[in-house]
């Protein structure tokens, strides 16, 4: 057979470049009617194609008939559309979500500034080890955790204290205590999703290490107090619960409740108000505390008097002493009215170990808002030396609700000094000098070419520009420019190396 009728075949498949592009048709339904005229033409099946001159690129892509997909490595697999939302629980921050997103973190930043707190970071990937302990704690379900391509156990970290242990270990003596750290990080944990709870979340962190005393959890709840202050949020709106894991301490010694049980115990015992009370309390004597225990803790943890605590306890208890001396500072700090005792506030995390706190909007609408405590033995369980330590982790998801039931966001638009437009096409190379001179002086600087002039305004307008630099011919040739500043309406030239 002569090459001449295998061409001829081929040729109903070549693209009329010129023509079709102009085809007010979508790509699928183009292929589609494509194919039904190259159906009609071809009675036969196409022979190889080892013998055309058409390359592929000359081919235009052939749809298949219904419910025949194009076989793999043809290259004619249709290019579907990526889904374009984030993983499931995870955010994008476009702009106007950014400039809020740092607006907090900014005040995170200076509320540590004025606490004399000095910032560090940790990789978000860390050891899976670092994260997996045995008191059944919630959060080690929760890991996003994995072996990498060496072979060894890493996770997404679901929460940042483990993280300052490491570094605290291993800094060791080169640095002198007490140390006043912060961080904002972010956090991973594989939860189910509620109002302010995501499988990602930034964290702010302010921890004091070498630390024994209670003037330590003190200052770290001032820290909070004056964050609250800061955002506008007032007593009235937020309140924060205090107490100490000595108390449920001191309790599970009344029973002769065995000390491995202590941190198991706490984990149960935070799960209060999250499941009901029968079935803390059946988990409480699956973990092996006595009926009687039982009954103790759960009348005790019902209490909200530091009084009748110390009547049940005794005078002569540590977590006694430790609470009346927080709540006399709490005086002086001159926010008292801030807190309130709560014997049930244990915490979820095993590692703490003493007082132990946690914000919480005071209409009940959202979860805790921020929470920490002391955690003196932390470290030894990483294989060092225990060092007195208390720390907190103050969430960015809750509080941003909270901001907005409040009616307290603020007014973010976005903010430039100068926008900087050329009146002729010829003077782009001018106008950029001009935008490249007060960028060096430090001015945040739009350069806008190929628009109109009202475009220009409107856009200014959109910007919140403070003024608008005219670069134009007649001006340019007398080394001047014209400036309108935007809002007094103000217009006047100036000369190019006056321009601040």
């Amino acid at each position: 057979m002569s090459a001449f009728p295998v061409l001829q075949h081929h040729l109903l498949f070549l693209r009329p470049r010129l023509h079709l592009s102009f085809i007010p048709f979508s790509p699928r339904l183009r292929r589609r009617l494509f194919f039904s005229a190259a159906s009609v033409q071809c009675s036969s099946s196409l022979p190889s194609s080892s013998s055309s001159t058409a390359s592929r690129d000359d081919i235009d892509e052939v749809a298949e008939p219904p419910g025949v997909p194009p076989p793999p490595g043809s290259g004619r697999e249709t290019q579907q559309l990526i889904d374009v939302n984030p993983p499931r629980g995870t955010r994008d921050f476009p702009p106007e979500d950014m400039r809020l997103r740092n607006w907090l973190f900014q005040q995170f930043r200076e509320v540590s500034r004025i606490l004399s707190f000095e910032e560090v970071d940790f990789p978000v990937l860390e050891s899976e080890a670092l994260f997996i302990r045995k008191a059944g704690e919630e959060i080690t379900q929760q890991l996003y955790n994995f072996e990498d391509k060496g072979g060894r156990r890493v996770v997404l970290r679901p929460e940042i204290t483990p993280s300052l242990a490491r570094l605290v270990i291993k800094q060791g003596k080169s640095v002198s205590l007490p140390l006043k750290w912060f961080t904002i990080g972010q956090c991973w944990r594989y939860e189910r999703m509620t109002r302010g709870r995501r499988r990602e979340h930034y964290q702010w962190n302010m921890d004091i290490i070498g630390v024994s005393r209670v003037r330590a959890e003190a200052e770290l709840v001032n820290a909070i107090v004056l964050l609250f202050e800061r955002l506008g949020i007032t007593s009235s709106d937020v309140g924060i619960r205090v107490s100490s894991r000595k108390v449920l301490q001191a309790v599970l010694q009344m029973y002769a409740i065995p000390e491995r049980l202590f941190a198991e115990v706490c984990v149960i015992v935070d799960k209060l108000g999250k499941i009901t009370k029968e079935e803390v309390e059946k988990e409480l004597m699956s973990a092996g505390v006595t009926s009687e225990a039982v009954k103790g803790i759960v009348e005790v943890l019902s209490l909200t008097s530091l009084d009748k605590l110390e009547a049940v306890l005794g005078s002569d208890v540590e977590a006694i002493a430790d609470l009346k001396k927080f709540f006399s500072l709490a005086e002086h700090y001159g926010y008292s009215q801030w807190i309130t005792f709560d014997a049930s506030v244990v915490r979820g995390l095993a590692y703490y170990t003493g007082i132990v706190f946690e914000a919480f909007d005071r209409e009940g609408k959202l979860r805790a808002i921020c929470g920490g405590g002391r955690y003196d033995q932390l470290l030894s369980t990483f294989g060092s030396d225990d060092i007195p330590a208390c720390g907190f982790g103050f969430g960015d998801a809750v509080i941003v609700e909270l901001l907005k039931e409040k009616g307290l966001l603020p007014d973010l638009g976005r903010q430039v000094d100068d926008i900087v437009f050329p009146l002729d096409e010829e003077l782009e190379g001018q106008a950029s000098m001009v935008a490249s001179a007060l960028r060096r002086k430090g001015h945040s600087v739009d350069l806008v070419e190929d628009k109109r002039l009202k475009w220009v305004f409107k856009h200014a307008e959109r910007v919140n520009a403070s003024r608008l630099i005219l670069v134009g011919n007649s001006e340019w040739q007398r080394g001047m420019v014209r400036v309108k500043v935007l809002s007094t309406r103000e217009e006047y030239e100036t000369k190019i190396d006056e321009l601040n």
